[in-house]
């Protein structure tokens, strides 16, 4: 009797209990990284055509810096196994170098990846529990440690070394100086000239020159928003990312320059200088540190692209894309309290908890 019970037992199908997602979609956080890693690739040629040698320098030393905490934390403090393989201690330091310029001494660099693992994201468990983007939490760290060497810009297009290269502003930075000289501006306005010509004009640069990323400063990454714009296409196409996060932060920088500034030509510079696209594209399109929603992403978007340009024009500070997303990370638990979806087959009031 036994044996045959344990027979009729054996041949039914057991019924597994586990929890969800019960559908899997055979997407790692490795494969996403490593896809990230790629779409970065044409910002990270364009940077070493820009300044050269002195580029790769910089970005290997983040992503060195970035990788040494991945692993004496996880392997030292932590006392777990290695997560360097999912590619994501090299994407924050492939980030932060973007967000720097040229001329930051390397050490520093170094210093900067490190504390982007150790401060923006073992220091919150891991990959996915961190609150605010790592690498713009390094470069707050950089920012406010040696605003010096983070606001000193090597002229693009130089093979010298870092003793003798000449020194230049960025577009936003001689935007903001401009601005604040109230002589200058009476003089130029009496010329029949406007604040956007003479920038342009004084560093001999065109709208195309912006797109394309060559002859003026910047940091590493954000001059060339041609090859943003492929690296974000490939990750719209492969899924990784929605529209509406960067549509809603670009389209509100633009308007408002617009409305702000009174013509086109205000409203482009504003779109195609300084780190709004690849803010709007690498950035708030973060999985761990955005909405959980579209219309949490909308949202989301809208007020860094509004902090953005309050910044630039309000604040002492000619950029105001990485506070604007470590301000915007801090109500994405907000958002998603609002926009969630409500429980199916719940009334309206009740919401997933």
């Amino acid at each position: 009797m036994n044996a045959i019970s344990t027979a009729t037992t054996s041949s039914v199908p057991r019924l597994l209990v586990t929890t969800s997602p019960h559908i899997q979609s055979g997407l790692s956080a490795a494969r996403v990284m490593w896809d990230v890693n790629l779409a970065m690739l044409p910002a990270l040629v364009m940077a070493i055509h820009n300044f050269g040698l002195r580029a790769a320098l910089v970005i290997g030393f983040s992503v060195a810096g970035a990788v040494a905490a991945e692993f004496l934390i996880q392997k030292f403090l932590l006392q777990k196994p290695s997560t360097l393989s999912d590619g994501s201690a090299v994407v924050t330091g492939i980030l932060l170098a973007f967000c720097v310029p040229a001329a930051l001494p390397l050490w520093v660099a170094f210093v900067g990846g490190f504390v982007a693992i150790a401060l923006g994201k073992q220091a919150y468990g891991g990959l996915g529990q961190n609150i605010f983007n790592p690498a713009h939490v390094a470069r707050a760290v950089l920012l406010a440690s040696w605003p010096v060497y983070m606001t000193t810009w090597f002229k693009p297009g130089q093979e010298y070394g870092i003793a003798d290269a000449v020194t230049t502003a960025t577009p936003l930075g001689l935007l903001k100086e401009t601005a604040r000289d109230i002589q200058l501006m009476e003089k130029i306005t009496a010329e029949g000239g406007n604040l956007i010509g003479y920038v342009m004009q004084k560093l001999q640069i065109t709208f195309s020159d912006l797109f394309l990323g060559v002859n003026f400063s910047g940091s590493l990454g954000e001059t060339s928003k041609l090859a943003l714009i492929i690296g974000g296409i490939y990750l719209l196409i492969r899924g990784h990312i929605s529209w509406h996060g960067p549509v809603a932060m670009i389209a509100t920088v633009f308007a408002g320059a617009f409305i702000v500034g009174g013509s086109l030509h205000y409203a482009l510079f504003h779109l195609l200088t300084g780190g709004l696209i690849i803010g709007a594209l690498f950035m708030i399109t973060d999985m761990v540190t955005s909405p959980m929603t579209n219309k949490g992403h909308l949202l989301f978007g809208f007020g860094c692209g509004a902090i953005t340009l309050l910044i630039r024009l309000k604040g002492g500070y000619p950029e105001g894309v990485c506070y604007s997303i470590l301000i915007m990370n801090a109500f994405v638990p907000l958002i998603d309290k609002f926009m969630i979806p409500k429980r199916f087959g719940t009334s309206s009031q009740e919401t997933v908890s």
